[in-house]
């Protein structure tokens, strides 16, 4: 449920409702609109009664949440949210794009893929130090040493670090280094991480499971959510299905679906969910155009000797290209629903 506060609702008003709620038991969380407060009334075990909360002074309404994830719906947060990383900003008017390869290497590959990832025009650098890998025998990635590393090519290059974490005893060790934590496909419901990040104010890029669906994915969110943070980023990394021409397939019907049910920014992995490099910036280019808020892409100057993922890996500069196909796509739909919103049809040529 979430009550909406009128417009000239005071502060004192706000904080008796907050006070309200807890006297009820139930946990409050607020949320402010460009117009008014909107105050979601989360419990446990029972529904809060509509009637408690209906009369109160600067109270609009009361609105039920229909939907199984409260805290990461429009219904509680009609307003796009805005999640920002060392100065990066997800979920604004222009696309961010992550960049870096799928494993820490060395010191020496890290900070050259970094530099070369900026100059094509990446905000923020990727990079994985532990690695959740199917086969036991393949690389588990550097732990503690790759996070050094990817926090050497971030001071060398000014990129904030996204990585990721993988058990509850790693969170304060990755949080050390990194700007951003990555849940992984597989972490998806893996409830005690959830928490464990959710208790932080660190902000989190979390993957969709590979057989997850969407409502499943925004519960996962919602774990995060309801710790306290909010500084949540939605990654669709493509699904498992029947079909083995690719490695996964790209749902990339999760993006608009995703940003019509979510407040929270939402991006595309092209990597994982093609797993070969000649995909890449097609699939890049389609989440573009339907919605996505930015890409994260595994690059790699030598592919062919990468220790994990290399078939799905760009050189850097097939990602240069990427990044300039997709941002030539962003700034066209932008253009686009411009056009639409001041009454003209989309395309339409001066004079017209």
């Amino acid at each position: 449920m979430m009550i909406v506060m009128r417009r000239d609702a005071r502060p004192q008003d706000v904080e008796r409702v907050l006070a309200r709620v807890q006297d009820l038991g139930f946990t409050p969380h607020v949320s402010h609109g460009q117009e008014r407060v909107v105050i979601g009334v989360i419990g446990e075990a029972r529904r809060a009664d509509p009637g408690a909360f209906v009369h109160l002074p600067g109270v609009a309404r009361v609105v039920p949440i229909s939907r199984p994830y409260k805290l990461s719906s429009r219904e509680f947060h009609p307003n796009n949210s805005i999640v920002e990383v060392g100065g990066v900003r997800f979920g604004g008017d222009d696309i961010v794009l992550i960049a870096g390869p799928c494993s820490v290497e060395s010191r020496s590959q890290m900070l050259e893929i970094a530099h070369a990832v900026k100059e094509a025009g990446a905000h923020m650098l990727r990079g994985g130090a532990f690695k959740p890998r199917t086969s036991p025998y393949s690389f588990q990635g550097l732990g503690e040493e790759g996070l050094r590393y990817l926090a050497e090519a971030r001071e060398a290059t000014g990129l904030p670090v996204v990585t990721e974490v993988m058990a509850v005893d790693q969170v304060d060790l990755v949080a050390e280094y990194a700007d951003m934590f990555q849940i992984g496909a597989r972490n998806m419901q893996n409830f005690a991480l959830l928490k464990a990040v959710g208790a932080r104010r660190k902000p989190v890029l979390l993957k969709r499971g590979m057989s997850a669906t969407l409502s499943e994915f925004l519960l996962a969110a919602e774990y995060i959510l309801a710790g306290g943070n909010r500084q949540v980023v939605l990654c669709e990394r493509g699904i498992r299905t029947f079909e083995p021409s690719t490695r996964n397939t790209t749902d990339i019907n999760a993006i608009p679906v995703l940003k019509a049910s979510t407040h929270l920014p939402v991006l595309l992995d092209p990597s994982h969910s093609t797993g070969h490099w000649a995909y890449v910036t097609p699939i890049a280019r389609a989440a573009i155009a339907a919605g996505a808020d930015g890409l994260i892409v595994e690059v790699h100057p030598r592919p062919e000797e990468a220790l994990s993922d290399g078939a799905q890996s760009l050189k850097p500069e097939r990602f240069a290209q990427l990044v300039r196909e997709v941002r030539a796509i962003a700034a066209l739909v932008r253009s686009a629903t411009a056009e639409v919103l001041a009454g003209k049809p989309a395309g339409s040529a001066p004079g017209v």
